[in-house]
């Protein structure tokens, strides 16, 4: 390969994390790649670290820090080995208990500094001191004692509190690890007029850094806010109006706007560039206008309105509350056909209810009151001397509804309720039914049915109710209902007589 074709023959290394870099010749024409770790010569030995440029770039690198290719750069002598990265790893090792040590042997003397790192070489034959401090320390006597503490040769190297910074690394305000810890190398200096030109507030604790300067990314974006602001008037910072003095409060670079307040007020009214050297050539032949016209800020979420999207925009229209709502109605709906559902299922009225398993042939209560007309019978009730036997058959008392049918008892034969008396009210039945003839008792465990009239047929299959609806149901057990006291009047008794 020809010497216009071949790579430029020196490499940037970098050591201990990147917190040092330097730069080797490769004098054994090796392809080496970036990552790739290297022993490079170094004082009284050799060094291990890792490449980090290669090619053109370096000379672009070598020219910012003003390094000259002179012969006399340090030689890269070969890829490390796994003796080398095994000897390396153990004097890396030493570095803390050596920086433990050199901080208390510097207090025990009374310097006034303060060590920030130690730096083994590889092959462990020097140590590089990297401290801080705010005046001029005579540390001769200092180095004697490592010298004899640590057997290796001591390099003393003086940073300043940004480079101790990059040495300890962190994570900046921005959420970002530092700049001086990963890529910034010059550090430039920092004024607060460069956070003024940025229309930033002096704030100590927001502008400094985690090395209690001044950040150096304020930096980063003057020049723009310098080119921005050369439209900007300079003698403006004060202007006359019929309602007395405006003074300036800040330049905005990015809506071209020049903010004035007046000094009785605290309002700022926005001002363009061309509006403020109108008024500014006014007052310079005494003419004082009468308002400053001020323009109308439009701000993002006004816009945002007035411009047609070509859709419609409905994030945000509905919330958590109102699908909660949904599911309440939808389950109210839910619940109300359910019920409309049972009630269409569940017999009309009060009537007869089926006897319950744990009871036996034991008869359940009836309805609630509100369902049965007053008086404990049928609304269209007549005295029981004008009823006789003339009553209808049972097929034709099915067909009227059971709210006016009054309560349905299952009664035994009358010869088993013998210790029953009549009420005082009425006169006792069989003077009161003349054709009726005395019911026949059934089989056991079986209830005879009243019987209204000479042509009815009992009920089959169980007993059949009585028509009065008088009575309540009788207490205990047994089959049906058989020696049960008397009901209790009712609070209000029909009136019998006419």
């Amino acid at each position: 390969m020809t010497d216009s074709l071949a790579p430029f023959d020196i490499i940037e290394v970098s050591f201990n994390n990147g917190s040092r870099k330097d730069f080797f010749r490769n004098s054994t024409k090796q392809l080496f790649e970036k990552g790739e770790m290297v022993a490079v010569e170094g004082i009284s030995g050799f060094d291990v670290g890792m490449v980090n440029l290669t090619g053109e770039l370096v000379k672009l690198q070598m020219k910012k820090r003003r390094v000259e290719d002179t012969p006399e750069v340090k030689k890269l002598l070969r890829r490390a080995s796994a003796e080398d990265m095994n000897r390396m790893s153990e004097n890396k090792k030493r570095e803390t208990e050596a920086l433990i040590k050199a901080r208390a042997i510097a207090r025990s003397i009374g310097l006034e500094m303060k060590l920030a790192e130690v730096e083994i070489q590889a092959d462990g034959r020097k140590a590089t001191f990297f401290y801080t401090a705010d005046d001029r320390v005579d540390f001769r006597e200092l180095i004697k004692i490592y010298a004899s503490e640590f057997r290796v040769k001591v390099e003393m190297r003086q940073i300043g509190a940004r480079q101790e910074a990059g040495k300890v690394g962190g994570i900046g305000s921005c959420g970002r690890e530092l700049c001086c810890s990963t890529w910034l190398t010059d550090f430039k200096s920092v004024n607060t007029t460069a956070a003024r030109y940025q229309n930033l507030s002096i704030n100590q604790a927001k502008l400094s850094g985690q090395c209690g300067r001044l950040k150096c990314c304020l930096n980063y974006e003057l020049d723009t806010y310098l080119d921005a602001l050369k439209d900007f008037p300079d003698d403006c910072d004060t202007i006359e109006t019929a309602s007395g003095n405006a003074t300036l409060q800040k330049r905005d670079i990015f809506k071209n706007l020049m903010w004035y307040s007046y000094d009785n007020s605290n309002k700022q009214y926005p001002l363009t560039i061309t509006r403020v050297k109108e008024i500014r050539q006014l007052n310079r032949q005494g003419i004082k206008p009468e308002e400053l016209k001020a323009v109308e800020v439009v701000t993002s979420k006004t816009a945002a309105k007035d411009v047609d999207l070509g859709f419609a925009d409905v994030v945000g229209q509905i919330s958590l509350r109102s699908l909660e709502k949904a599911s309440q109605k939808r389950k109210q709906k839910s619940k109300e056909k359910h019920k409309e559902h049972h009630q269409k299922d569940k017999p009309k009225g009060g009537g007869t209810q089926q006897p319950s398993q744990s009871g036996g042939g034991q008869q359940q209560a009836r309805g609630p009151k509100e369902q049965r007309p007053q008086g404990g019978g049928r609304q269209d009730q007549k005295p029981r001397e004008q009823r006789g036997g003339d009553q209808k058959p049972r097929e034709a008392r099915e067909q009227k509804p059971r709210e006016q049918r009054g309560g349905e008892q299952r009664n035994e034969p009358r010869e088993a309720r013998g210790d029953q008396k009549p009420r005082e009210q009425r006169p006792p039945r069989n003077e009161n039914r003349g054709e009726q003839k005395p019911r026949e008792p059934r089989e056991s465990g079986q209830g005879g049915p009243k019987q209204q009239g000479g042509d009815q047929k009992p009920r089959e299959g169980g007993p059949k109710p009585q028509q009065g609806g008088d009575q309540k149901p009788r207490e205990g057990g047994g089959g049906r209902n058989r020696n049960r006291p008397p009901r209790k009047p009712d609070n209000k008794q029909p009136d019998n007589k006419q």
